[in-house]
């Protein structure tokens, strides 16, 4: 008697949503590392800190998507996601900004997880892990923004 698995992995859908991750991903380096050269302000040097360590992180999930990617037989984009020039850089906007590009990811990440569910443990830590990483990130932007309200 064959078993057979609960959900089968749709590889190709899987490859571009994780292609669309390392694209998100690889803009949120530049994102931060813009938004970082933009703060101004007695508050500057824990809020550019702060977005340098975004940057960095970016940059690593970016990997790690492309990693899983090409593991997955998938080819990596060398594109990179729209990114909208507000020019609006109080640090509130920053900040703003920050979180709205925080939400997407996590949007992207649920949305990898509806596809690996029950079909691959390890996609499946992958993305919760993620999730878990995105809900953090929102949850200081939101703690960050409570002097501006």
């Amino acid at each position: 008697m064959e078993l057979k698995m609960q959900n089968e992995l749709d590889l190709k859908e899987v490859c571009t949503t994780l292609n669309e991750i390392m694209e998100y991903e690889l803009a949120g380096v530049v994102r931060y590392t813009h938004s970082a050269l933009m703060v101004v302000g007695p508050h500057r040097i824990p809020i550019v800190s702060f977005l340098q360590e975004q940057a960095n992180e970016s940059l690593q999930h970016a990997q790690q998507a492309g990693e899983l990617l090409t593991g997955l037989d998938g080819h990596p984009s060398q594109k990179i996601a729209k990114i909208v020039e507000t020019n609006n850089h109080s640090i509130k906007d920053i900040l703003e900004e920050s979180l709205e590009h925080e939400l997407h990811a996590l949007s992207l990440y649920k949305k990898l997880l509806t596809m690996v569910e029950g079909a691959s443990i390890y996609l499946e830590e992958y993305t919760r892990d993620l999730i878990g990483q995105e809900e953090q990130h929102q949850l200081e932007l939101r703690k960050m923004l409570k002097d501006f309200s």
